[in-house]
């Protein structure tokens, strides 16, 4: 009997509830707001409640702001697209697909259009700092170089119909496989190639003023003796607030260099001091390739041409965290690649997207035959802190970290050495100029240099 009775007593007893129950609905909001998405989701599976509150629209809105800025928040707000928060979130992680879209000039019924535009050209700049694009000198035939510095404005509203305007500026000399790197509201130009010949070595700051007529130059005051020798198609990139690296490119006589500079500039960008970086991994060197800023203190190297005039498809970490500076390779296992896909390639674009992506274009392979495929490298599958490094070197899986892109609508022409960038929010991506194959394909020289404008959008409402 007093085991009969202490066993209904025990099914009469009530747990109290969990602590985590008694919080408020704005506290626990707090809270998911601190959390990996991963968690969220797990969250979400625990009750009605939880699922109601780690489901809502207005925390995958803060999340999305979290991670990717305010500004890409905005843009998809402009846009018109009536999706939930969560299911766009839900699309940016699991991109499949991009639509170019060619840009029109707001004067292209005008007789004297062509005047207007800039020269076809290819290793010039191109740029999007305080919502102007930023284009600068460039190649064109019989290798020649352009001085010139054009601007277009890129509203919220119409982002497929812009202006150029020729900017007033006394430019920093004409050259073209030179680097042009955003810090803040500037520009941080160096190297290149002029007409001559001459590899060039010089750093210009530049800076948007007049609603875009002027672009300001003026030459930067290196402090110290060290600085990088002379060379032009070369890489750069930022790395931190006030921070460029520059990666190898081609030297005096033709010569492909391997090494790596960094320059930190001063707060008011007037001076600079650079030192070479010294790192026990061996990076090849190479030239044509791409640096692209995935995080505080680190950017991704990709591709490139090699000394034995190979294409490459190799990629580099350069992680300058806790005051050591080091090269790290990344081996991708590609088992699960398909098998028409050719990763190898040189004078491609590289740009930093929304959703933590690396959009790789175009480029041409050992054959200079120009591509035209859209690639992503999911930097989130390259870990911020703690990688294992096993002699300067580090293994992931390629199939989660690269996918092929599908190409929605008008197909640009495959193209190398173009240039590109994205807007404030990374959902689109303009890309001016290139060379393309010419009218003649049986001939390998046949080649011609592109004006053309064009800009890529991430679809998140298919």
């Amino acid at each position: 009997m007093a085991e009969i009775a202490s066993t209904s007593s025990g099914r009469g007893h009530q747990s109290p509830p969990a602590p985590i129950m008694n919080l408020a609905d704005d506290h626990l909001f707090t809270v998911l707001l601190l959390l990996p998405v991963d968690s969220i989701l797990s969250f979400s599976a625990t009750c009605k409640r939880f699922r109601n509150l780690a489901c809502s629209d207005s925390l995958w809105e803060s999340l999305w702001r979290r991670e990717w800025g305010p500004s890409s928040a905005e843009s998809v707000k402009s846009s018109g697209l009536l999706l939930p928060w969560m299911v766009l979130f839900k699309r940016v992680c699991k991109l499949d697909s991009v639509s170019c879209h060619r840009i029109s000039d707001l004067d292209d019924d005008e007789e004297e259009s062509s005047s207007l535009l800039p020269l076809p050209r290819a290793s010039h700049s191109l740029n999007f700092v305080t919502d102007y694009l930023v284009l600068f000198g460039g190649g064109r035939e019989g290798g020649r170089h352009l001085d010139d510095t054009w601007t277009a404005y890129v509203g919220e509203t119409n982002q497929k119909t812009l202006r150029w305007k020729k900017a007033d500026s006394v430019t920093p000399g004409g050259r073209f496989g030179h680097t042009c790197v955003v810090i803040g509201d500037s520009l941080v130009l160096f190297g290149g190639i002029n007409d001559r010949g001459e590899r060039l070595n010089d750093t210009w700051i530049g800076r948007v003023g007049c609603h875009g007529k002027q672009l300001l130059w003026k030459l930067l005051t290196v402090v110290g003796a060290p600085k990088p020798p002379p060379r032009g198609a070369h890489a750069a990139s930022c790395i931190s607030e006030k921070t460029m690296v520059v990666q190898g490119g081609i030297g005096l006589s033709g010569v492909r260099l391997g090494d790596t500079w960094i320059l930190e500039l001063s707060e008011d960008l007037n001076s600079g001091t650079w030192h070479e970086v010294v790192s026990n991994a061996l990076l090849p060197p190479r030239s044509g390739h791409t640096l692209t800023y995935i995080r505080e203190n680190q950017v991704v190297l990709f591709g490139g041409r090699g000394l034995g005039y190979d294409v490459l498809n190799d990629v580099w970490l350069l992680d300058t965290q806790e005051q050591c500076e080091r090269w790290i390779q990344i081996f991708y296992d590609f088992q699960d690649l398909e098998e028409s896909a050719s990763l190898p390639r040189v004078g491609h674009s590289a740009t930093l997207i929304l959703g933590g992506r690396i959009l790789i274009y175009g480029g041409e392979d050992t054959f200079r035959h120009k591509k035209d495929d859209f690639w992503a490298l999911d930097v989130k599958t390259i870990p911020s802190k703690g990688l294992q490094v096993d002699g300067g070197a580090v293994c992931l899986n390629g199939s989660k970290a690269w996918k092929r892109l599908d190409g929605v609508s008008y197909r640009p022409k495959g193209r190398s050495f173009h240039r590109a960038c994205a807007d404030g929010s990374g959902r689109y991506v303009y890309v001016f100029g290139g060379m393309v194959d010419g009218l003649n394909l049986a001939v390998t020289s046949s080649l011609r240099f592109e004006n053309e404008l064009f800009m890529v959008e991430l679809l998140l409402g298919l």
